[in-house]
């Protein structure tokens, strides 16, 4: 204390070291002020710092400068957080000043201060994490985004997000591998940490730096070349996802060496994952549309003239009503989606551009296949016949509506595989490119085949009854076939992750069977059921006991039922494969609390 009754800063109060004495007071006086000087916690004596000091005088201006860099980053530099691990203690100061001086919702945070622990039971370890975005040099965040949202700049390497460009896709959250963009829903767009930026151009600390009582965190700046090499080590900070995917700036240091068993808290803990009902459906009806497309072109292939005049634009007309409703779907995803049309921007470097661009196309191209389709069977185009195609008309039509069918099937499978390469790019083991791609394309075929009976149905609904029972009994035995080895081969694919139950290690992918036969137990347990129903009982029942034949009196009704019941099983059991999808994939993250 001064002579005004101030408190004198944490740096100018002297180190109180006991003189050696004897006798029994004397050890109980040492005892006391040993007391004394624990009572004072690191957050009490960094307000007893301020106090001292609350014009922001020297001694803080002082307490700062060694928590910043010297000079600003030069070339092949930028700036980076640098962590104490030894002088973090969990008290979160830094996540309350963050959230306070950028005005965060009351759910939203940018820093997060996670747990990890180990040891032995004698000497067991705890130790805490303080982690915020890593400003990364290959940020995932960047080059996911459809919208150009983000920018890493030039001099000083903060990767910062343009909220205004932004309009709502959530993609960098399920791109970045440290869950550091997070989402506001009352804005409808994503926003993270931007290493107070605004603060840093007028040579203040940002506000966790500023606000830690131990200066457990400071910026320095790094060289580029050394991350790319400390990379390699894939040494960052135990239980947290390898360097290497993003190349992250931050700096973890401690002088202790952590028990080799050092595991985030929340290591073995296993939760469902938002479910994203608009790309459910989305990716499901897309998928449909195009199988029926695929059907409809390789039933032209194997059975010439199975598709009559009567029935090929019913075909084509139903694909096209479940390919739009999916890109309409889609649009529901988006916290802005009067921005939609930004979507396309970054298709240099965003497989969400991509995806969105070949559907555009996909969707295009079907318009005008079903218009022609409409249009041929109307008898508009004529019937001269040419280019050796049953049914077809003049030459020139004929050719045009072969390469036009064909070109909807080629664009639609692109945009199935952008759709693959959308979640490979997020380095989730459970969405893998061949895993995802096996699943997406196995509900194409699935979808193609199960939904090929509908316009069947229309058909036999109307005025040609006589034409549908042709056509089943022309092609509806190839129909029920496909739709078995396509349900069977799908069905054991999914079944087969189960065997990550048995790994010794805790695996992302064991963990994702985890919460299928956990948690997620009763929708693992009715898409199973479904699929089985749809995709095997259904076209079973149809070969044995209806196809082929065309429907007799009284047996009409039930034919419908059954065919109505395999299509909505088979529809109903991928629109919960895809749930699981989305619920049940273990996303990886930087380590938390229990």
């Amino acid at each position: 204390m001064t002579a005004s009754g101030s408190v004198l800063p944490i740096e100018s109060v002297p180190a109180r070291t006991p003189e050696p004495e004897s006798g029994p007071e004397s050890a109980a006086a040492l005892l006391d002020r040993y007391l004394e000087e624990q009572q004072i916690t690191a957050a009490a004596r960094f307000a007893q710092a301020h106090d001292a000091a609350h014009t922001g005088g020297p001694a803080l201006a002082e307490r700062y400068s060694a928590l910043m860099p010297a000079t600003p980053p030069a070339a092949g530099q930028q700036y980076a957080f640098d962590v104490d691990l030894d002088a973090c203690s969990g008290c979160k100061s830094c996540v309350a000043a963050c959230h306070s001086l950028n005005g965060l919702e009351e759910r939203e945070s940018w820093r997060d201060v996670g747990l990890l622990h180990g040891g032995s039971q004698s000497l067991p370890v705890v130790q805490h994490v303080t982690t915020a975005c890593h400003h990364c040099l290959d940020p995932a965040c960047l080059h996911a985004c459809p919208v150009e949202a983000y920018e890493k700049d030039p001099l000083t390497g903060i990767v910062k997000h343009l909220d205004d460009q932004c309009f709502g896709c959530r993609y960098c959250t399920l791109a970045c591998p440290y869950e550091a963009p997070k989402y506001s829903r009352s804005k409808g767009i994503v926003r993270k940490c931007d290493m107070c930026s605004d603060r840093l151009a007028e040579g203040e600390a940002p506000a966790c730096v500023q606000s830690c009582p131990n200066g457990a965190i400071a910026i320095r700046v790094v060289d580029v070349e050394q991350v790319i090499e400390e990379s390699e080590t894939h040494l960052f900070v135990p239980g947290a996802p390898e360097p290497a995917l993003t190349l992250p700036t931050t700096v973890y240091r401690t002088e202790r060496a952590l028990p080799r068993n050092m595991v985030p808290a929340d290591y073995h803990a296993v939760r469902p994952e938002q479910a994203h009902w608009p790309l459910i459906l989305m990716l499901v009806l897309t998928q449909l549309s195009v199988g029926v497309f695929l059907v409809e072109r390789l039933l032209e292939l194997l059975v010439p003239g199975a598709l009559t005049a009567s029935i090929r634009p019913v075909h084509s007309a139903s694909a096209l009503v479940f390919g739009l409703l999916a890109l309409g779907v889609s649009v529901l995803h988006l916290g802005r989606p009067r921005y939609a049309y930004r979507a396309v921007l970054g298709l240099r470097h965003s497989w969400l551009s991509r995806e969105i661009l070949a559907f555009g196309i996909f969707a295009g191209l079907a318009v005008v296949h079903a218009a022609w389709s409409w249009a041929e069977s109307a008898g508009w185009l004529g019937r001269t016949g040419g280019w050796g195609i049953p049914g077809a008309g003049s030459p020139i039509a004929a050719g045009f509506g072969w390469w036009l069918g064909w070109g909807v099937v080629l664009s639609g499978a692109a945009g199935v595989f952008c759709s693959v390469m959308v979640y490979d790019y997020t380095k989730r083991d459970f969405w893998n490119g061949p895993a995802t791609a096996g699943r997406f394309f196995l509900t194409t075929a699935v979808l193609g085949l199960a939904a090929a009976w509908l316009p069947l149905l229309i058909v036999a609904a109307g005025d040609d009854a006589e034409q549908a029972g042709a056509a089943i009994d022309r092609y509806g035995a190839i129909l029920c076939r496909g739709l078995i080895v396509a349900m069977a081969a799908k069905l054991v694919f999914e079944a087969a992750l189960f065997r990550h139950l048995a790994s010794r290690s805790t695996t992302s992918l064991k963990r994702t069977a985890w919460l299928l036969t956990g948690a997620l137990s009763n929708v693992t347990t009715a898409r199973f059921a479904a699929g089985l129903l749809g995709g095997l009982a259904m076209p079973g029942l149809l070969l044995s006991s209806r196809v082929p034949a065309t429907p007799g009196p009284g047996q009409d009704l039930a034919f419908l039922v059954l065919v109505g019941m395999l299509f909505a099983a088979c529809l109903a059991g991928e629109l919960l494969e895809r749930y699981l999808f989305f619920a049940a994939v273990a996303s990886p993250r930087m380590p938390g609390t229990l």
